[in-house]
């Protein structure tokens, strides 16, 4: 058993006794719990929705799976920088990926299904902001930069396939809703600064009057110099909200406003193997310098604009009724600077270095209306909806060639760019959803759910190619449609033993069809190079997931909790994108079956005046057919077992608060993994020269890390909180992500010019960040 190893397996040891340690002080606690009369006990119970609309909630230990929910003031108190750095930092199997570097354009994975703003990633989870699904419908992408954070109201994590949430939820459905004058009346006003040139302004007002109007309005500003070289960014957004309150109704339109600039440099060459892919490895420019970047620009614009209408009507006490409305129009515009070393077409050939600057241009228009109805009937919570949801899409890529790059590594003297692909493409989806949770006993409870989905999906694509390219005359044309539809269920079983104990088990399935992005490059006769070329549309199926879980949640007092969730997602017929080339080029194409596995345990108490949390993961995400994948520079053979890669199998996590004083809060949260599997090497081949040629084995994996932050919060005075946060305290060197591929540079950074020597075969790895440091204030008035 390696260092890594041992040093996960003793924190799990370690995670596992500290929660059984949780879970006795909480049963003492009950006991000093039960000398109370019922008149002093008041129970608390928890109601969270089940469906992507507002409407009659549900009790969460009714639920045969387990909800995780955040609060606004959770949110806050976590004292992390943005949504994702908290997701990442205290909710169970969430981890993050800083693929690209930028903390607005970071890599979620949860349960290994993944939830990315990164164009032709696969995703595996739909996001809801009030009812209104936010993956953006040329590629099913997230963008993080355009969530209102400081309208957030609560969050709702949902796992597993459930079918209520559509399309995409192949493992779990993450659900925003936002503040109204109703439940956030007054003027809050959040400052920050901080580490590389950081400084964040959140403000926002609320307020209601006797007549039941209501409005609501916030903005966020933030801006930054970046930790890495050439990565400066910054976003903007307003929310606004109004609306009224009746006696039996309550109805708000609101309107989000966001726009970003942000400079994301992504993976940087860590250990080389030489032209050949031979050992031993050699360090790379992170070993150099983990702040440099690669080659540079790599800008992301994005731009949203968002309104949405929302109705919820009390038809009588039992029954609700929720209307929903929207119309959303997106923008993303991305340079990015590019070079490669490759062989030219002389004889005999030799090595000369390709820069350029590749742009895309994509822009969405998407709508649609849909309608819950919750009631109540003797024993059973039923819920029926019907959601449709329409969209147009276009794109273009465009590239110009350079003729050198700078010492920055930035492409100088280049020429016009040239269109390389247009696409015009169509969504149209509709859902028809139904659930019953039925009481079958006072203890036990039965949850029925299904919903049929039929999407269409129209391409127009136009594809430039060079002259003497495989298509004469250099334009290529396709128009196509695909049509796809299907039933998913799920059934599930919840008893509760006692007050304290509940035992769960849920069977769900959903699905998730092509984006148009996946079907302009779908041929391999006619491979593209993503993000920038589209060439072909031909068909793929839809993903079809089916989610197994089980587990119990042990509620001791108040104060304490236990829970376990034991988990095996199977994905049929997932899309991966395939190589065809050692240059990058390839295709989109179904692979057969993928799965990931593995048990989630969360555990809570407070002891005194300190609060414990402790969450533990193990996760086993694995291909599970014999097949051909792209990764990186070549093409991978897998086998059923084969890890996917970016994944850690153990995750801990050790979160701590002390009310030190009664206007004094300290906190610190440790966060460990397990080492990841390389992207390109999940095979543990490092290299090969070609089809038939000699196989380099080796490990390339990127090591495990823990991370201590520390943050601390000062109530000055009514209304007036300061707080501080210390984030990598030991300023440990870590990464996140790992990649095989080629590089150009030596570990000075410099290009490789000999005409003889080709390029390094790399571990590209993403850089975690350095000791940094947070401070402001909060006032509400």
């Amino acid at each position: 058993m390696n260092k890594n190893k041992r040093s996960l397996y003793r924190l799990s040891i370690i995670a596992i006794s500290v929660a059984g340690l949780f879970s006795a002080h909480g049963t003492f606690a009950q006991d000093n719990e039960t000398k109370k009369t019922d008149s002093e006990r008041l129970k608390e119970v928890e109601v969270v929705g089940t469906s992507p609309l507002p409407g009659i909630g549900i009790e969460k230990d009714k639920l045969p799976y387990d909800v995780q929910t955040v609060t606004d003031e959770q949110l806050y108190r976590g004292q992390s920088l943005n949504l994702t750095d908290y997701m990442s930092r205290n909710l169970l199997g969430v981890n993050i990926n800083e693929v690209q570097g930028s903390p607005f354009q970071a890599d979620i994975t949860y349960r290994g299904f993944r939830l990315s703003g990164i164009l032709g990633s696969s995703q595996g989870m739909s996001v809801y902001l009030d009812g209104v699904r936010v993956n953006e419908p040329f590629g099913d992408v997230v963008n993080w930069d355009m969530i209102p954070e400081s309208a957030i109201n609560n969050v709702t994590l949902v796992p597993g396939s459930n079918p209520i949430y559509g399309l995409n939820t192949l493992g779990g459905a993450l659900a925003f809703t936002t503040k109204s004058g109703l439940t956030a009346p007054g003027t809050e006003v959040k400052l920050q600064a901080g580490s590389f040139g950081r400084m964040r302004a959140d403000v926002a007002y609320g307020s209601k009057s006797a007549d039941g109007y209501h409005n609501f309005i916030s903005a966020t500003g933030f801006r930054e110099t970046g930790w890495r070289d050439h990565s400066n960014g910054q976003l903007g957004n307003v929310f606004a909200k109004v609306g009224r309150q009746q006696d039996d109704s309550n109805w708000t339109l609101s309107l989000l406003v966001g726009r970003s600039n942000l400079l994301g440099n992504g993976l940087l060459p860590s250990y080389s193997y030489d032209s050949d892919g031979d050992d031993p490895a050699e360090k790379g420019m992170y070993e150099t310098n983990r702040r440099w970047v690669y080659t540079h620009p790599d800008r992301t614009r994005n731009e949203l604009n968002q309104l949405t209408f929302n109705l919820q009507r009390l038809l009588d006490s039992d029954t609700e009724l929720a209307i929903n409305a929207y119309v959303r129009q997106s923008k993303r515009r991305t340079l990015g600077g590019d070079a490669e070393r490759e062989e030219n077409d002389k004889s005999p050939p030799d090595y000369e270095n390709d820069v350029v600057l590749n742009y895309t241009n994509t822009s969405s228009t998407s709508y649609g209306t849909s309608a819950n109805l919750t009631k109540i009937m003797g024993s059973h919570q039923l819920t029926s909806g019907v959601a449709v949801d329409a969209s147009s899409s276009s794109y273009g890529s465009s590239q110009a060639g350079c003729a050198d790059l700078d010492s920055s590594r930035a492409p100088i003297d280049c020429v016009s760019a040239v269109d390389h692909a247009q696409l015009s493409g169509k969504n149209t989806a509709l859902g028809l959803y139904a659930s019953d949770t039925w009481s079958a006993t006072n203890q036990t409870f039965v949850t029925f759910a299904g919903r049929f989905n039929h999407a269409v999906v129209d391409n127009k694509l136009n594809t430039y190619v060079e002259p003497n390219g495989p298509i004469p005359g250099g334009l290529r044309r396709t128009a196509d449609r695909f049509t796809y539809s299907s039933l998913n269920p799920s059934v599930g079983v919840t008893h509760k033993t006692n007050d304290a104990l509940t035992l769960f088990g849920n069977l769900s399935q959903s699905n998730r069809v092509p984006t148009p992005i996946e079907l302009g490059c779908a041929d391999s006769n006619y491979p593209c190079r993503l993000p920038t070329g589209l060439q072909a549309d031909p068909y793929l199926k839809q993903v079809i997931a089916r989610t197994l879980e089980g587990g119990f949640r042990l509620k001791v007092s108040e104060q304490s909790g236990f829970t376990v969730a034991l988990y095996r997602s199977d994905n049929s017929d997932d899309i991966l994108f395939r190589a065809v080339s050692r240059n990058g080029l390839g295709y989109f194409e179904n692979f057969d079956r993928t799965r990931r596995q593995g048990v989630d345990i969360g555990t809570f108490t407070s002891i005194g005046s300190v609060d414990f949390r402790v969450a533990y993961s193990y996760l086993d995400a694995t291909y599970q057919s014999a097949q051909i994948l792209f990764a990186g520079e070549r093409s991978v053979q897998v086998r059923p077992g084969t890890k996917i890669a970016g994944l850690p199998d153990h995750t801990l996590r050790l979160n701590l608060d002390w009310r030190v004083a009664p206007k004094v809060l300290l906190g610190s949260s440790v966060i460990a993994t397990s080492s990841i599997t390389t992207q390109g090497n999940e095979d543990g081949v490092i290299w090969q020269e070609d089809a038939a040629g000699s196989e380099v084995y080796g490990n390339a994996k990127v090591k495990g890390y823990m991370l201590l932050n520390l943050h601390a919060n000062y109530e000055a005075a009514k209304g007036l909180d300061y707080f501080a946060r210390i984030n990598n305290v030991f300023d440990t060197r870590f990464e996140t992500y790992g990649m095989m591929a080629l590089s150009m540079f030596n570990a000075g950074g410099v290009p490789i010019t000999d005409p003889t020597v080709g390029p390094n075969v790399s571990r590209f790895v993403a850089p975690g960040a350095p000791r940094n440091f947070m401070v402001g204030l909060r006032y509400r008035f």
